[in-house]
């Protein structure tokens, strides 16, 4: 009864296999960006294969602030009393420890492995503000300052609606657009002075303003607050939503050929520009949130993937956090093979990184089931109180 008061939560809901589901397709996706990252070392890499791994896959990262969002707010009383010391030390255990964690080993294993050493304190505190520690870990750091601010979101999500909504996506494009492209921005923050305290704060402003994906995240919250509505929209407008999210995806492919076709952009240039903030790319955000929740509620594909999709989305968190190992040594290995990552190989290297970041979650969680501190650390899963 005191933990029910605390969290000011109602009685749960039913549990919703899409938020799972969602999460395994979201890390199988920042899997591909990464490997398509590997795969531009090649010079002449297939475009095409460069837009299935850099381009279609960019809803990826915001659809994770999208379902972490629905998550919350799932369960939440809005019109209760909000415990924010009690929800902060539930996010902590689950999110800042196995931050902290998975960045001192990363960088002890790159300290090691590249022969640089273990950053000095001072620098240490710099990597982990800003979530440098590895290239993946930045997510976790935008995350916690969401949760920092949980009461702001609370505020707005009992107060959206259709036309606050519409305001504040305008002002999402606008900002995104901004922080993205605007020349004069841009070239203030990298004309400043290396030893200028504030060049760190603007050069990594995506791995902590949570203002790049504040629509995104007050959608999913507000969609959870109004589930049962929600849950009827999907099921009338399931064509619309799925002609919408392939639109979208046409509208973002689209805008990359061009930059490369019509304005002699390179393959890397060009991913650098259509990505998840602008324009197209957000909306692409939106429509791929609500396709992906639309199929797998009401289940629009072949039911013996469902096994899967559960293995997968229970595992993403681990696989998420750990899949830059298997690149470090998939790509180690490729480089003393002597080969260049053609485009089959680039296949094979993706299928290859994702079986052994889901063969590492599956072993690390099944040891954390004898020994508990092992899942505390790493996915901040804890045993269930009897």
């Amino acid at each position: 009864m005191q933990e029910q008061a605390a969290t000011a939560a109602r009685p749960r809901k039913p549990r919703l296999a899409a938020i799972e589901y969602i999460r395994g397709i979201s890390m199988m996706g920042v899997i591909g960006i990464h490997v398509g990252s590997q795969y531009l070392s090649n010079t002449a890499a297939n475009v095409d294969l460069v837009a299935l791994f850099e381009v279609a896959t960019r809803f990826s990262v915001p659809i994770f602030f999208f379902i972490s969002a629905f998550g919350l707010f799932y369960n939440l009383d809005l019109h209760a009393p909000f415990d924010f010391r009690y929800f902060m030390k539930r996010r902590f255990k689950t999110v800042l420890v196995p931050y902290l964690v998975w960045s001192i080993c990363y960088l002890l294993h790159d300290g090691w492995l590249y022969g640089v050493g273990f950053p000095d304190p001072l620098h240490l505190l710099v990597l982990l503000f800003f979530g440098n520690a590895k290239y993946q870990l930045y997510f976790l750091v935008i995350l916690l300052w969401f949760y920092l601010l949980m009461p702001l979101w609370i505020w707005m999500v009992r107060r959206a609606g259709l036309v606050s909504l519409t305001l504040l996506l305008l002002a999402q494009i606008g900002f995104d657009y901004w922080s993205s492209f605007s020349t004069s921005f841009n070239l203030f923050v990298y004309g400043l002075p290396d030893t200028s305290i504030l060049k760190p704060f603007l050069m990594y402003r995506l791995n902590y303003w949570v203002m790049h994906y504040v629509f995104i995240f007050v959608l999913g919250g507000y969609l959870a607050v109004h589930i049962d509505a929600f849950m009827d929209f999907m099921k009338k407008q399931r064509l619309g939503i799925t002609a919408f999210f392939w639109a979208s995806l046409a509208s973002l492919l689209a805008y990359y050929y061009q930059l490369i076709a019509v304005d002699g952009y390179t393959p890397l240039e060009a991913i650098n520009t259509a990505h998840q903030l602008c324009p197209a790319g957000i909306f692409y955000t939106i429509t791929a949130s609500l396709f992906f929740f639309t199929i797998f509620t009401y289940q629009k594909y072949p039911a013996f993937l469902n096994p899967l999709l559960h293995q997968l989305g229970k595992h993403s968190y681990f696989a998420y956090l750990a899949h830059p190992i298997a690149i470090t040594y998939l790509a180690m290995m490729l480089q003393h093979s002597g080969r260049i990552m053609t485009a089959p190989i680039a296949i094979a290297f993706y299928f290859a990184t994702l079986a052994l970041a889901m063969l590492g979650a599956i072993i690390c969680r099944k040891i954390g089931e004898q020994l508990p501190i092992l899942n505390e650390l790493t996915i901040g899963v804890y045993p269930k109180k009897k």
